[in-house]
């Protein structure tokens, strides 16, 4: 899932108007891509708040495509998305604040929940995976996966207060951009 931009704020159109039209394509552009800047963040924050993951690996997994207006081609769209790494469609519960105990390892997939334990499940790779055999031997052993990074984007919860800081932001920075881009012009014009 992503989540895009789209301009159909009322009273931005009627500013878009009003302006010459380079101008307020470089402000329409200049003002998506701050917001979705901002909105990567906020959905870092989101995800953060509510799953045991750090910035670092909830900000990798999370993809900005730019708006754009250069040399007289405009891309008036910005996206924030998030796509499961390298095919993969879930994280190894080492990612999840894991710890190795008598009984197996702990985790704690959500900040509000408490932590759980797989019985028989162990710690490898410096404890970068978690792992349980599922024999009776030592071999065959398979990777515990959970959600990533793409599915908690998904949360309807998570996605509706992003959503809403867009809405409630891309006005105040679009006129900001539009000011801006129209004293540059005016002082060009000028010299």
């Amino acid at each position: 899932m992503q989540i895009t931009i789209s301009h159909n704020f009322p009273e931005v159109q009627r500013q878009l108007n009003a302006l010459k039209e380079d101008i307020a394509r470089k402000a329409t552009a200049s003002a998506l891509n701050k917001t979705i800047a901002q909105a990567k963040t906020a959905m870092s924050k989101e995800i953060r708040a509510e799953f045991m993951l750090s910035a670092s690996e909830v900000n990798a997994a999370l993809f900005i495509s730019k708006a754009s207006a250069k040399g007289g081609e405009f891309r008036l769209q910005a996206s924030l998305s998030s796509i499961s790494q390298r095919g993969k469609r879930s994280l190894n519960l080492a990612h999840f604040a894991a710890r190795q105990t008598r009984k197996g390892v702990s985790f704690k997939i959500s900040r509000k929940g408490g932590r759980k334990t797989i019985p028989g499940s162990f710690l490898i790779n410096g404890g970068k995976t978690v792992m349980i055999r599922t024999g009776k031997s030592r071999l065959p052993i398979k990777a515990l996966q959970t959600i990533d990074v793409a599915q908690m984007f998904n949360t309807k919860r998570i996605n509706a207060k992003v959503i809403d800081m867009i809405k409630s932001k891309f006005p105040d920075i679009f006129e900001h951009e539009a000011k801006f881009f129209t004293e540059k012009f005016n002082a060009l014009k000028a010299a």
